[in-house]
């Protein structure tokens, strides 16, 4: 895919890894809509990424208010291109000392949210024979288990089944479907369980070069699924 006057819709904007990728997806000159439920941090983002950048306060676990913004914002006549299911929540404690409504939340964004927003866009998606690509951000979390991570590691392992069944539906419609599983990321994502980032983790920058590579294959060739993990994940004082 040639990523120039693409559209393309990143969930979770407003985070680390979604700035990145919004920023990247403009560089390589797409329209990007930057969904997020915050909207002082999308405008901050606005200022940033100028005109290519457009903010969307939305909260994509909504059923009617996300189907109420794909219909006012997209047609026949302006389909997106490109969907990167990025939102996510994830909190980090012992199995009973997770509140069900952190794990409701973390189901109902990680899960739920993905499906509303993708069930949507794979409507306008289908309308045309042009090449599309959707891009799950799942993770490590999401292959192996870990301890106090329960909630979490549900909704990623989910995010796997949900990219492999949706590759299978979708692939003669012209639609790719890539699950991408980073490992520790430098965000402040892991913070809740004790892990401080630090530079040996992945940077969100790099993983968005991976990104722009596995959009950019050529229209008959797909990354189904690629795991980036850190070469040594450990802090530098403790090399």
């Amino acid at each position: 895919m040639h990523i120039q006057n693409k559209i393309a819709i990143v969930t979770g904007a407003s985070s680390g890894l979604g700035r990145a990728f919004s920023k990247s997806l403009i560089e390589k000159g797409a329209l990007v809509y930057g969904l997020a439920r915050t909207e002082k941090v999308l405008q901050e983002l606005k200022q940033d990424l100028k005109e290519k950048f457009i903010p969307v306060v939305l909260d994509i676990s909504e059923e009617k208010k996300v189907e109420e913004w794909v219909t006012t914002t997209f047609s026949k006549e302006n389909i997106p291109q490109i969907l990167v299911n990025n939102a996510g929540l994830g909190s980090f404690h012992k199995i009973e000392e997770t509140s069900f409504k952190e794990w409701s939340g973390m189901i109902n964004s990680n899960l739920n949210g993905m499906f509303l927003i993708t069930a949507a866009i794979v409507k306008l998606m289908k309308t045309t024979a042009e090449v599309k690509h959707i891009v799950n951000i799942g993770s490590v979390l999401g292959k192996v288990g870990r301890p106090e991570s329960v909630a979490y590691c549900t909704t990623k392992f989910g995010v796997q089944g949900f990219s492999a069944a949706l590759l299978k539906e979708l692939r003669e419609d012209h639609i790719k479907v890539t699950c991408l599983n980073p490992g520790s990321i430098a965000t402040d994502f892991f913070k809740t369980s004790g892990i401080e980032a630090h530079q040996n983790m992945l940077q969100p920058k790099y993983l968005a070069h991976t990104l722009m590579h596995i959009l950019e294959t050529p229209d008959n060739m797909l990354i189904d699924e690629i795991t980036v993990r850190p070469l040594n994940p450990k802090k530098p004082e403790e090399e």
